[in-house]
Parts: C-alpha cells; structure tokens; sequence
C-alpha cells in the first residue's frame, strides 16, 4: 500500500507537502533561536549548550539534537526525491516545450526548482561551517556558537551565501506553503486568499529574521 501510495504522483505530492510541513516548523523554531545572538554570547552559548541537553536526563546528552537531526535529514532526501521524480515525469508527460510560455506563475513558482538546489547546497555548506567546522573562518571554537557566527558573517562570502539562500527560503516557504494547503485538502476558494496571505507572512517573517542576524554582524550590533 505504502509503494503504491508512493509511486503516484498524488503520493510524492502528498509526501513533498508533509516533509516541507516538518521543515517549516524546524526554520521557525531555529529563527527565533538564531535571534538569541542579540541577547549577548553568554545566552547565545547557554542556547546552544541546551540544545544538547534537551530530554536529560531520560535522553542522553546530544540524543534528542541527533534525533532531531535525523527527522531533518529524513524530511530533506523525502522531499527532494520526489520533487525531482515528480519534475522527470512531468517533463515526460510533455517532452516539446509549450508554444507559448504561461505568465501567470509567479516568480517563486519558476524558480522553486533552482531554488531547491540553491537550498540543497546551502545546507552542505552551512553544515560544514558551523556544525563541523570543516570550512569555517577564523578558526572554528567548539562549544562557542557565538563567535563562530560573528566569524562566519565577518567574511563577504559568508553574507553573501547566506543572504542569497534566505532569499530562496523566503521564495521557496511562500509558494511552498500555500501549494502544501492545497495536497493536504486545507485549500478552497473561501480559504484560498487566507492562505496566500499566511504564506507570503511566513516568507517575509522568515526571510527577515534570518537576516536579522548577519545584518547585526556587519553593521556591529553583534560583535
């Protein structure tokens, strides 16, 4: 039953929408985490020191952090793959380009696409930066989240990356959000503007509070 639902295309659909469910609810909650930099790098490093602490002492130290980021992992290769096998048999369905282009998709809508990469991309390299260090500036410091940022946003590249992939967040949530109302059976035409607007809310919400943060970094508010 299960490879039935999934070899469908209403399957990955439905898949796509409740894995990108679960990653919207993670980059709320790591929002307003991030926003922690601006109380300072005593509380800054307490949040990070918790976030291996959750669950003790039931869970074991950094068990629920692995936990989470497996369920993380899990949702992303979900959410990629049948986004990619959903793409390929679209393209099947139609192998000549249309005559005429359509123009009432919006700009999110066309570039979701590039944007999955751009995101892709952007997590591998934003893991190997602060989680591993592996391609940090400035001499990564294990246990001390708050200078690592402040290296990481010292830099133009750093800003630059960064920036550019919370613009695709903001795209990607605003498009993605409303088209996953509209899988799982929430959408109708009395809902339909409602869920445009908590949509496009979310994109901005999300896109300036992630911002939020390199913005202190280069204009000196967090230093």
């Amino acid at each position: 039953m299960a490879r039935t639902m999934w070899d469908s295309s209403v399957g990955k659909k439905t898949v796509m929408a409740v894995s990108g469910l679960i990653m919207l609810l993670y980059l709320v909650a790591h929002m307003i985490g991030n926003l922690k930099i601006y109380f300072g790098a005593d509380e800054f490093n307490r949040y990070g020191h918790w976030l291996r602490t959750v669950g003790e002492p039931f869970m074991h130290y950094t068990w629920t952090l692995w936990l989470i980021r497996v369920v993380l992992v899990v949702a992303v290769v979900a959410h990629a793959v049948s986004a990619y096998q959903l793409s390929r048999r679209d393209i099947r369905a139609r192998p000549s380009k249309y005559v005429h282009k359509k123009r009432r998709a919006s700009y999110a809508t066309r570039t979701m696409r590039w944007g999955g990469i751009i995101l892709g991309l952007f997590i591998v390299w934003h893991v190997l930066d602060l989680t591993t260090g592996t391609v940090h500036s400035g001499g990564f410091q294990e246990g001390h989240p708050y200078q690592n940022v402040v290296d990481t946003f010292s830099t133009w590249y750093g800003n630059v990356i960064y920036i550019v992939a919370m613009l695709a967040v903001g795209l990607h949530v605003r498009h993605g959000f409303w088209s996953a109302a509209q899988t799982l059976g929430v959408g109708s035409r009395t809902r339909d503007r409602a869920l445009k607007t908590l949509a496009n809310a979310l994109a901005l919400l999300l896109t300036a509070g992630f911002l939020a943060v390199p913005v202190g970094v280069m204009t000196g508010v967090v230093s």
